[in-house]
């Protein structure tokens, strides 16, 4: 049986109207992605349908509508295993940084 590769995207929505593909690769540069987001504290998801229909998108693409749904099953997820509500991105990618 042949072995996938890894292949990975990132995505942030923060102050966008929807998420954006922010970083996307295969390989060596997938598993670097994986291990940032990790490093990080980033909720990692494993959707290899969603994967191959955002792998088509170019970076700093926002996503179509028609996988906002998807996606927002996978970011209501990340919102709760950070103990967030929707909207609390937008708050804190809003506030300056402390002086």
């Amino acid at each position: 049986m042949r072995q996938r590769r890894p292949e990975a995207i990132a995505l942030a929505y923060g102050q966008n109207d929807a998420p954006v593909v922010t970083a996307k690769g295969q390989d060596e540069l997938a598993e670097r992605i994986i291990a940032i987001a990790k490093d990080q504290g980033i909720y990692i998801a494993q959707d290899p349908q969603l994967l191959a229909m955002l792998s088509r998108l170019d970076l700093e693409e926002q996503i179509p509508p028609q996988l906002y749904a998807a996606v927002a099953v996978i970011l209501s997820w990340a919102y709760w295993l950070k103990g967030m509500t929707p909207g609390d991105e937008k708050v804190v990618a809003a506030d300056p940084p402390p002086t």
